[in-house]
């Protein structure tokens, strides 16, 4: 699964990146983002070839959905299975987006202990999980944007952490992905993939990621196995 992530990037930087400028405001540097929060994702225009920036709330909420209290339960979705859930099926079908990213973390146990890890792609560049979206109505009537992260086996780096990790696309398969018109849910499956671990690197961080209120660079920090054992025991 992914249940926090990193990211360090000016708005203008991601604009520039993914080729997608809005008039959202500049948001500050995040590293230690979690679930319902709101976070920026980009969609291509149902109309034209043109990237759009918008920004949701992290944790899918089906348009049907009573209530909003899924959303904590639906941050990710499983690749394999989600054209098969009510809750993710037309979502992937037909309303799909990148969540900008440059690192996420995960955890591993050891003995009583879980010990966190950050992922990055090479030495930290900006990359983009494959995600979903969907409209939902809150009770005032208000239109609420949700998303979800698209999760896949795992490669070489991640495995020896989680049995899981989230969907990191190719950036050639960008376009394709966020195509409004590619409803077959087959083909668009096959960008569903673990992502190249030759190109992956992880180290342990500090259990600061535990913690939501923590949100500042030393979250992502790298530290030393046997650092982390002398304060533990010292």
């Amino acid at each position: 699964m992914c249940g926090r992530y990193r990211l360090s990037r000016r708005k203008q930087v991601v604009e520039q990146y993914f080729d997608c400028p809005s008039d959202e405001p500049d948001w500050v540097l995040r590293y230690n983002i979690a679930p319902t929060q709101l976070v920026p994702v980009i969609l291509q225009n149902p109309k034209e070839p043109v990237r759009e920036l918008s920004i949701m709330r992290w944790g899918l909420i089906p348009s049907w959905s009573k209530d909003s209290s899924v959303a904590a339960s639906m941050i990710n979705a499983r690749s394999e299975t989600a054209h098969e859930k009510p809750a993710f099926r037309d979502a992937l079908k037909s309303r799909r987006c990148l969540i900008p990213a440059d690192g996420f973390y995960e955890w591993m146990r050891t003995g009583k202990a879980k010990q966190p890890y950050c992922f990055e792609v090479n030495e930290g560049e900006l990359f983009a999980f494959a995600g979903i979206w969907d409209r939902w109505t809150d009770p005032s009537g208000n239109w609420i944007k949700t998303c979800s992260i698209l999760t896949t086996s795992p490669n070489a780096v991640t495995s020896a952490v989680h049995d899981r990790m989230p969907v990191i696309l190719d950036p050639d398969g960008y376009d394709r992905w966020l195509d409004p018109g590619m409803s077959n849910v087959s083909e668009i499956s096959l960008l569903l993939k673990p992502y190249d671990a030759r190109l992956m690197r992880c180290y342990p961080v500090s259990s600061r990621i535990n913690h939501v209120a923590n949100d500042d660079e030393e979250c992502s920090r790298p530290v030393e196995l046997a650092e982390i054992q002398n304060r533990l025991f010292s």
